[in-house]
């Protein structure tokens, strides 16, 4: 990924500038909130907040106190406190914009957060390259390592803190796993202190990132901060095929978007019938087969002719129904399909006038009938000739 101001850009076109939403220039950066707050000036007399907020790889992002008053704005790199060193990160969010975010996180506005060291020098940037740069042979390992002691997990990605001293390994696992061997093998190999992390598959797919099946890039990496429950029954609503293949998402779970437009089904289905509605009519029984939110139409069917639907609106079915609850039977269905209902032949034009799919199925012209007979008639000339 990379961005037009990305400096690695020939001519305005970027050429990928491999920092995986490290470069700040919030061009591929992860879940960036937008500061909308940057172009409007303090009261008179109030000081600016002095928390910041600071990303780190991927997704991850902590808050620090700038205690000492630097001045810092979105984009620097910057030491922070850790457990044991310090970390580097770039500052994506600072000023009133941050309370906001405090609040939002339920986190107390006095709470001893760690502090901001200072912005990073050129030693600490180019020490913090180096150790990313060993990230993904380090991950290679870790999982080869998993492998020989037989676990059942896997490493999905290698954090190093920016100092170097500390890496997390995030790994996903279905059951509980006795890492402790494994954690002595990897510092005894690697010389740094390790901490493993478990994760879920949808944090997974957050943090490594990727393309959906709409085109896009996965909501869970960009934007989406929280995760909410999925089931079937959003599919069930919004009368989609239970196709695993099509519902589930690269993290192997249902797609988070299927929540997005359920409640606007959920609302929409408040005026129609249920799907296991039964029409009494003097043919016989209708079954409801399939319900249109959008035009107001559902399609019913008689039991003894199943492949023949009719198309009536949800007043004409609440109407029967009525008849019904008073002991009464409808003439037919034909009788309440209004034609406002009746399926629409809608004609595709071709705007764009591309050529058709099916040109190369086309049969050869005369043309090249002509080329064939001839040379057919060359090979008996030349026969009789001999």
């Amino acid at each position: 990924m990379g961005c037009s101001s990305c400096s690695t850009a020939e001519g305005g076109q970027p050429r990928g500038c491999r920092n995986n939403g490290t470069c700040a220039t919030d061009g591929c950066n992860k879940l960036t909130v937008f500061d909308w707050l940057s172009n409007m000036s303090l009261p008179a007399g109030q000081e600016v907040f002095d928390v910041v907020e600071v990303r780190f790889k991927n997704s991850r992002k902590e808050y620090f106190r700038n205690s000492e008053g630097l001045p810092l704005s979105i984009g620097d790199v910057v030491a922070t406190q850790a457990k044991s060193g310090h970390d580097v990160g770039h500052v994506t969010l600072a000023g009133e914009l941050v309370r906001v975010q405090l609040k939002k996180k339920n986190i107390p506005l006095n709470a001893d957060l760690p502090k901001v060291y200072r912005k990073a020098t050129q030693r600490d940037i180019d020490k913090w390259h180096k150790v990313r740069g060993k990230e993904e042979e380090i991950k290679k390992r870790a999982r080869e390592m998993a492998i020989i002691l037989g676990l059942q997990m896997k490493i999905s990605d290698v954090e190093f803190q920016g100092d170097g001293s500390k890496a997390t390994f995030y790994y996903t696992s279905e059951d509980r796993v006795d890492f402790r061997q494994l954690i002595k093998d990897m510092a005894k190999a690697f010389g740094i202190r390790v901490e493993m992390r478990q994760i879920g598959y949808r944090q997974e797919a957050q943090r490594l990132g990727g393309i959906g099946s709409c085109g896009r890039e996965l909501c869970c990496s960009t934007w989406l901060t929280d995760f909410r429950s999925v089931t079937t029954g959003a599919a069930r609503y919004q009368q989609l095929s239970l196709n695993p293949q099509k519902l589930a998402g690269q993290c192997g779970k249902l797609k988070c978007c299927l929540n997005y437009e359920l409640d606007t089904y959920l609302d929409a289905l408040k005026d129609f019938p249920p799907l296991d509605t039964k029409l009494q009519t003097e043919k016989g029984v209708a079954f409801c087969q399939k319900t249109d939110i959008f035009k107001g139409v559902l399609w019913f069917s008689y039991r003894d002719d199943p492949a023949t639907w009719h198309s009536l609106g949800s007043e004409q079915v609440h109407e029967i129904l009525e008849l019904n609850r008073q002991k009464k039977k409808a003439g037919s269905l034909e009788e309440y399909a209004s034609e406002n209902y009746q399926t629409e032949e809608v004609a595709f034009e071709n705007p764009v006038g591309q050529d058709s799919l099916t040109r190369f199925d086309r049969p050869k012209g005369r043309r090249n009938r002509k080329k064939r007979n001839n040379k057919g008639g060359n090979k008996k000339r030349t026969g009789r000739n001999a």
